[in-house]
C-alpha cells in the first residue's frame, strides 16, 4: 500500500474473435508503408503464417518476414531480424507468434532508432529512446508478452536468461484474437496456459503487490483454473479458448507494475543452461515455489483456493491456503505437465550451477513474497527433481 501504483500498457488494445482482421487498418492509421511479420519456422511449417499474410496481400499491403524466430530466443537473432528490418526498410514491425516471435519483434522495433550494443539494455529503464510502431498479435495464450515493457533473451555464455524492461517495449498495438489458438496443440496449450496462471499467482502474492493488479490476476486466477482443461482436451471449443486468451492477457496487464517472483527466476536456469522451453519451466517449478511461499500470507493463497473453484468453507486460513496447491498441482497433472526436473533428463549435478544462476536473477528474487538464499533455491531445486 505505501508503493505508488505505475499501471501502463500498449497503446490501443484489440480483443475478441476475428479481430486479425483489424491489422490493415491498424496499419493505414500509423501510415505503416511495409510492415515487417516477426515470426517461427514452426508457424511457417504449419501454415499458420498464411492468414495474415493473405490479409495482407488482400489489401494491398507490401510485407517482408523474418522467419527465424527460435524458443527462448539468442541475442544473435534479434541482430539478425534487425538487419532484416534494416535491409528492407521496413517500417512497422508485427510480432505473430508464441511469447519468443513477440519479444524479438518488440525488440526489434526499438533496435531501429536505438544504437549502442544490445546488452547494454539488460535490466530496467536502459533503452534510450522509443522504436518505430510494434503491433503484437499472440497466437497463444500464455506470456502475454503483447501488453507487457519485458523482452527476454537468453545469454549463452553467461548460461542465463536476462531481461530487458522498459516503456518503450509497450507496442503501438496488442491484436489478441482467440481464435488464432484454435489450433494450438494440447501440449502447448497446457505449458503456456500454465506459464499465465504463474504470472497471475506471482502478481496477487507479489511483495509489492497492488489491489489494482490484484483484481486482474485473481479474474485471469479463475479463467485459468475454469477453462485450461477444455481449451486442452477439446481445442476447438471457443468459449474455453476465449477465456484462456482473456486469461492470459489479464495475467500479462499485472507484470509492468508487478511482475513475476522466484518462479520465473528459478526457472531462467533451466531455459539458459538447458533450453527448456520457458512455459514447461514455469509449469514444472510453480507448486514447489508455492509451497515454499505458502505460510508468507494464508489468506491469499486461500483465495487463490477459492478462484481456482476449491471449496474452502469452514477451514482455518493455513488450511484453505493448502487448498490452492492442491488445485495447482491437480490442473498440472490433468493437462499432462511434467512435475519433476528429472523427467527432462536433467541431472542432479546441475542443481548447484543452476542455484547460483538463479541467485543472479535479483530483479524477481526482490518480488517474491519470502527472501530465498541459496540453500532455499537448491532445496525447491531438489524437491522439484
Amino acid at each position: 500500500m505505501e508503493r505508488i501504483l505505475q499501471f501502463q500498457m500498449s497503446h490501443k488494445l484489440l480483443m475478441g474473435n476475428g479481430a486479425i482482421a483489424e491489422l490493415p487498418g491498424i496499419i493505414r492509421q500509423i501510415n505503416g508503408k511495409k510492415p515487417l511479420i516477426v515470426t517461427d519456422k514452426g508457424m511457417v511449417k504449419a501454415g499458420l503464417d498464411k492468414g495474415i499474410k493473405e490479409i495482407l496481400m488482400n489489401n494491398d499491403i507490401s510485407f517482408e518476414c523474418f522467419e527465424e524466430v527460435e524458443p527462448d530466443p539468442k541475442i544473435e537473432i534479434v541482430l539478425q531480424c534487425l538487419e532484416k528490418a534494416k535491409s528492407e526498410n521496413c517500417d512497422v514491425i508485427i510480432g505473430f507468434g508464441g511469447g519468443s516471435s513477440l519479444d524479438i519483434a518488440k525488440l526489434t522495433a526499438v533496435l531501429v532508432t536505438n544504437t549502442g550494443d544490445l546488452k547494454s539494455y539488460f535490466g530496467i529503464g536502459n533503452i534510450p529512446r522509443a522504436g518505430i510502431p510494434a503491433i503484437m498479435i499472440p497466437t497463444t495464450s500464455g506470456t502475454g508478452s503483447e501488453v507487457t515493457p519485458i523482452a527476454i533473451l537468453s545469454d549463452k555464455n553467461e548460461q542465463l536468461k536476462k531481461g530487458i524492461v522498459s516503456e518503450f517495449l509497450y507496442p503501438a498495438y496488442a491484436l489478441i484474437d482467440p481464435e488464432l489458438t484454435l489450433s494450438l496443440p494440447p501440449h502447448i496449450t497446457a505449458y503456456t496456459g500454465i506459464d499465465a496462471l504463474t504470472h497471475a499467482i506471482e502478481a496477487y502474492t507479489n511483495r509489492f503487490s497492488q489491489p489494482f493488479i490484484d483484481t486482474l490476476a485473481l479474474e485471469a486466477i479463475r479463467l485459468i483454473g475454469a477453462s485450461l482443461r477444455t481449451a486442452v482436451s477439446d481445442g476447438s471449443n471457443k468459449q474455453a479458448r476465449y477465456n484462456m486468451a482473456l486469461g492470459s492477457l489479464y495475467g500479462g496487464l499485472c507484470l509492468g507494475s508487478v511482475n513475476t517472483a522466484a518462479v520465473h527466476a528459478l526457472a531462467y536456469p533451466l531455459g539458459g543452461i538447458f533450453d527448456v522451453p520457458h512455459g514447461v519451466a514455469n509449469s514444472l517449478l510453480l507448486p514447489y515455489v508455492m509451497e515454499v511461499n505458502l505460510d508468507s500470507n494464508f489468506t491469499k493463497f486461500a483465495t487463490i483456493a477459492w478462484a481456482m473453484g476449491e471449496d474452502i468453507s469452514g477451514l482455518n486460513s493455513e488450511m484453505a491456503a493448502q487448498k490452492s496447491l492442491d488445485a495447482v498441482r491437480k490442473i498440472s497433472r490433468d493437462t499432462g505437465i511434467i512435475s519433476h526436473i528429472s523427467e527432462l533428463g536433467i541431472p542432479g549435478s546441475a542443481i548447484g550451477p543452476m542455484a547460483e544462476g538463479a541467485m543472479k536473477v535479483t530483479r524477481l528474487l526482490n518480488n517474491n513474497p519470502k527472501t530465498l538464499s541459496i540453500d532455499d533455491v537448491r532445496q525447491i531445486y531438489k524437491n522439484a527433481y
